[in-house]
């Protein structure tokens, strides 16, 4: 034998002498006290044989933190699941974030563009096409490979497509409407411009004079190529979202202790549920500076036709997710601890006489044979349905929520992205926490899991169901415009020769507070007027009765438009034309939603935090219903199936239904454009009773994953009896059946027996070490010990 041999051989004694004697002392004091009992060790002697085991565990490629020439003992002691859980969770926050702020500047975008309802539903399911034919595959072979890089690569699309989204911007710029409601582009007035200029400007919104309208439909409208850029962005997008979901948390459940499990996924969910509040919150902060920030524009983000700077956040969302992604990939194909649970569990098994499991390498009939295996499984193909149609169903509120609450609240684009993102983040929060620290105190069973998952369904169909009835009638009313079939009455006698087809949605507001026109040319207006404080008012609109006489003179000598009752008792809109003609002014009438908007908030919050408790039970049942090598394809087939009947079809069916509420439609030169105004009622019904009948159908599904879910098992110390010998502990996380088989062949009452166990142990752990001390010579890694000593 070489010298280096013998101080291998040396070095492997000494470090095995500590464990031998424990187990030698262990088994003898339990031989005294009951030749007929197991042998039982306490569980911090188990816990120190396993940091024993862990410090000696030597580095390989396998447990090395880096790439490349990033490696070293510095990094290596980043390489624990806690360190794992917060950076997937702070990822996964920015991830989450980039998706919500999508959704906060859908209304922006739709005006920008010229973009109807459900061609944004259109461009939404890109992200889902992808998945539908790449999810399932990448998670297979993925899940073979070195996860935390094939999740940082999945995150480098996420990037492109922020920066692709932000693309047409850069392209188009802020847009002719855009450019004409600032002090830089004429849109005030102008000194240097002459009267017909200026006229001729104020005019464009206004009845036509001589039969002559006085604005033409605009070419730029209907273009398709931000449409088409905007939908290759998500098509990217779907690459990253797959392999994030998939193989993240897979690799999160194998190199973690199935007990701590619930609390550290509650964990990394808490922390990604942050990021839709980041995402409005930065949407709200977007929306507030105009599309054009280096302009003076002459609105203010309360009038509809002001577009906020909606491609500043995916700069600034690309940059973080390139930097938490690249961290995350520093991560080491396996974390050390969980190798050296499974090398313990490993050689236990064999010394058993059982045959280690092995990981099948990635071929196509394995492949197959997984699906199979998945399709056959009733509790986990339940569970998929009921998700198909929880987010079918649940799909509108994620998407449309912003307009929702602009819609049925009268509140600005940035403030509904504000609300959406921050008022349900801490009940979120709140119960995504409570939820796994439940979990992990009382270890519910499969079974009352499935159970609750049910309940929580149940709530949130009912929750979605009393939206209906938290509407705002003020709202509602539009003035009394509103034909008996609910479609909006624009053509009226009074306004029969004023050519309004193509005149841009600008409400005004008559004088009597109430009644609100789509435009000054729809209320008849033919001229207009400033007044002191520089205000414009619309003057001789013949639809809206005039006012008093001496209220003429009365608004000259005001700052602001007193609204006072018509000298006429309000008849029939469009019965009679006013030939002197009465006033308005610029922007809806005001109405005050602030009662119901609160309670609606209220309802929310409830839904949010019933939701976030049953993510951690969901996740639960999902994994441990399937194969550990399969839990990686579940997730995967879950998301293209969710996909392919949820995502891609949801937005696109809910963009319909919102179209189909409409009442103003921008009129472009090649037929309707974007959606300016809807009917808030119609829209309450239609849309919420057909998400709850979605929702409940899922909650029938979850219903019979209770009924299939009787014989999973969440931990696997689940009426086991206490475990016997200092290695096997680390095995349960494994196999409970193999703590039941070897509890029984320990229990002998021949104190001969005993003995050789004790044998068979201490050959066990030099089994063990030597196979450790043969991977490191290969592999040419240093013991973990070591490489946390040198740093």
């Amino acid at each position: 034998m070489s010298a280096t041999e013998k101080d291998k051989d040396s070095n492997g004694a000494a470090v095995r002498a500590p464990l031998l004697e424990r187990n030698l002392a262990a088994a003898g004091d339990a031989k005294k006290n009951s030749s007929s009992s197991p042998v039982i060790v306490a569980p911090d002697a188990r816990k120190s044989d396993l940091e024993d085991l862990y410090r000696d565990l030597p580095i390989t490629e396998e447990t090395s933190c880096g790439i490349g020439i990033i490696r070293g003992a510095w990094l290596q002691r980043f390489a624990t699941k806690n360190v794992y859980v917060l950076v997937y969770g702070l990822l996964g926050c920015i991830f989450s974030a980039s998706y919500a702020y999508s959704n906060g500047i859908i209304t922006t975008l739709e005006k920008r563009f010229k973009i109807p309802s459900k061609t944004i539903g259109v461009i939404t399911v890109g992200n889902d096409f992808t998945q539908l034919f790449v999810s399932v595959f990448l998670s297979y072979y993925a899940g073979k490979g070195h996860r935390p890089r094939w999740i940082a690569f999945g995150i480098y699309t996420v990037v492109l497509y922020c920066l692709l989204t932000a693309l047409p911007h850069l392209m188009y710029g802020p847009g002719e409407d855009s450019l004409a409601l600032t002090v830089e582009h004429g849109a005030v007035f102008d000194r240097n411009a002459s009267r017909e200029e200026r006229d001729k400007m104020e005019r464009k919104l206004m009845c036509a004079l001589e039969g002559q309208p006085a604005i033409q439909c605009d070419a730029e409208e209907g273009n398709l190529a931000p449409v088409a850029i905007l939908f290759l962005a998500q098509l990217v997008s779907g690459i990253g979202g797959s392999l994030y979901y998939t193989i993240g948390v897979s690799y999160m459940d194998d190199n973690i202790k199935k007990d701590k499990t619930p609390a550290l996924i509650s964990f990394s969910y808490f922390l990604r549920m942050l990021g839709p509040c980041i995402g409005y919150a930065l949407a709200s902060f977007c929306l507030k500076l105009y599309i054009s920030p280096s302009l003076s524009p002459t609105i203010d983000n309360t009038d509809p036709r002001w577009l906020g700077a909606w491609w500043l956040g995916w700069i600034i969302l690309a940059a973080l997710l390139f930097l938490f992604a690249s961290v995350l990939g520093l991560f080491p194909k396996m974390l050390p601890r969980a190798a050296a649970r499974r090398a313990a569990a490993k050689e236990l098994k064999e010394k058993e006489g059982g045959v280690a499991e092995e990981h099948s390498s990635a071929s196509l009939k394995d492949m197959l044979l997984t699906f199979k295996r998945l399709m056959q499984n009733p509790t986990l193909m339940c569970n998929n349905a009921a998700s198909v149609f929880y987010f079918f169903g649940y799909m509108p509120y994620w998407i449309y929520m912003p307009k929702y609450i602009e819609t049925q609240y009268r509140q600005s684009a940035s403030s509904s992205s504000l609300v959406t993102g921050t008022v349900g983040i801490v009940f979120s929060g709140i119960g995504i926490l409570l939820s796994g620290l439940v979990i992990t105190k009382y270890r519910p069973n499969a079974r009352q899991m499935a159970l609750w998952n049910t309940f929580v369904g149940l709530v949130s169909a009912a929750g979605i169901i009393s939206y209906i009835f938290l509407g705002c009638p003020d709202n509602d009313s539009y003035g009394g415009l509103l034909k008996p079939n609910g479609e909006l009455e624009t053509s009226f006698q009074c306004n029969a020769g004023c050519l309004c087809e193509y005149v841009k949605y600008s409400p005004v507001c008559a004088s009597d507070g109430y009644t609100t026109y789509i435009s000054a040319c729809h209320a008849g207006c033919r001229d207009y007027d400033r007044l002191p404080s520089g205000a414009k008012v619309y003057q001789n609109c013949s639809c809206i009765a005039p006012l008093p006489g001496n209220a003429t003179t009365l608004l000259h000598e005001t700052t602001t438009l007193a609204t006072t009752t018509p000298a006429a008792s309000p008849r029939p809109f469009g019965t009679d034309t006013f030939t002197a003609g009465g006033i308005a002014t610029p922007g809806a009438c005001p109405v005050d939603c602030s009662h119901m908007f609160y309670m609606f908030l209220a309802v929310v919050c409830v839904l949010k935090f019933s939701g976030a408790t049953g993510r951690a039970t969901n996740f639960l049942v999902s994994v441990r219903c399937v194969e550990e090598k399969d839990k990686p394809v579940a997730m995967g087939l879950g998301i293209t199936l969710m996909s392919l009947f949820a995502f891609m079809p949801s937005p696109i069916f809910f963009g319909y239904l919102m179209d189909a509420t409409c009442l103003v439609w921008g009129k472009t030169c090649s037929g309707n454009g974007n959606c300016w105004l809807y009917n808030g009622e119609s829209l309450r019904y239609l849309l919420n009773l057909t998400s709850a009948g979605f929702v409940l159908i899922g909650t029938l599904f979850d219903a019979g994953v209770w009924y299939f879910v009787k014989d999973v098992q969440i931990f696997d110390d689940e009426d086991v009896k206490p475990v016997v010998s200092a290695v096997q502990p680390e095995a349960q996380m494994y196999s409970s059946k193999l703590h039941l088989d070897q509890a029984g062949r320990r229990e002998s009452d021949d104190a001969a027996a005993a003995g050789c166990e004790l044998k068979d142990l201490s050959q066990l752990q030099n089994n063990i070490l030597n196979h450790i001390s043969q991977n490191s010579d290969r592999s040419g890694g240093l013991p973990q010990e070591e490489a946390n000593n040198k740093h």
